[in-house]
């Protein structure tokens, strides 16, 4: 004889965990660290590929540092702008469904009633699901927004973690190609080992965020970073070619 268990039952008939949790898929910090760490290892590969092709190794490591703070500031630059930017209109959006709320409060309330209507629920429940959410207006307006604007207006990602975590992780993955070089050892292949490893790295992990395959990940990484290097050091070869 089995014990029965008290756990609720899932449509699928096994127990319902009620206490996991989900990731920050907010656009946040991860977005920001993925893109920078990507960016700074595609980039700064490509410009030492670019101008390794007919340039020194002096030349290749003053490119490489120059590339390297020229686009981490950039990065941590576009990421505050564009996520402040992002958090503005949603509060100018808030602004608006207050004065909506105050205005016309019952075309508000109708709102919800059609929104609760088209997922499924009757025309009753839907009224006084609208009602009772409606009694606390601060809940509502944010009710509101997450139903037609598809976001929280007090989980809005910050723009100086989005900025820091681009910042840093753009160096990191900067300065991965220029190892060789800052090591003494002036070697083109040399960096583009690094910088392939680290496409591998870098990749891999972030698939396994997203809880995909790392080998995958990685593996694309390096094949979409190899195409952008490639056709730099191609384009670098060909002008030094002509010039010289």
């Amino acid at each position: 004889m089995t014990e029965s268990s008290d756990a609720p039952l899932s449509p699928t008939g096994l127990p319902h965990v009620g206490n996991h949790r989900h990731a920050d898929v907010t656009g946040g910090w991860l977005r920001a660290a993925t893109f920078g760490a990507m960016d700074g290892l595609v980039s700064n590969t490509a410009l030492i590929a670019g101008v390794a092709a007919t340039a020194s190794a002096d030349t290749v490591v003053i490119s490489g540092v120059a590339g390297l703070l020229a686009g981490a500031f950039s990065m941590a630059l576009g990421e505050y702008t564009s996520v402040t930017t992002a958090n503005e209109q949603i509060e100018s959006e808030v602004v608006v469904e207050k004065k909506s709320f105050r205005r016309q409060p019952d075309a508000e309330v109708a709102e919800l009633v059609a929104i609760f209507t088209e997922m499924g629920l009757s025309p009753d429940t839907a009224a006084k699901a609208s009602e009772e959410i409606h009694r606390d207006e601060a809940k509502a307006l944010n009710f509101h927004l997450v139903q037609e604007l598809g976001v929280h207006p007090e989980e809005k990602p910050s723009p100086w973690l989005a900025a820091g975590s681009s910042f840093a992780l753009f160096a990191v993955g900067a300065i991965i190609p220029l190892i060789p070089y800052l090591l003494g050892y002036a070697s083109l292949w040399a960096g583009l080992a690094c910088g392939g490893a680290g496409l591998l790295l870098v990749g891999g992990v972030a698939a396994t965020f997203t809880k995909r395959p790392p080998l995958l990940g990685g593996l694309r990484q390096f094949a979409l970073g190899g195409v952008a290097i490639a056709v730099t050091y191609l384009v670098g070869y060909l002008i030094g070619v002509s010039v010289t």
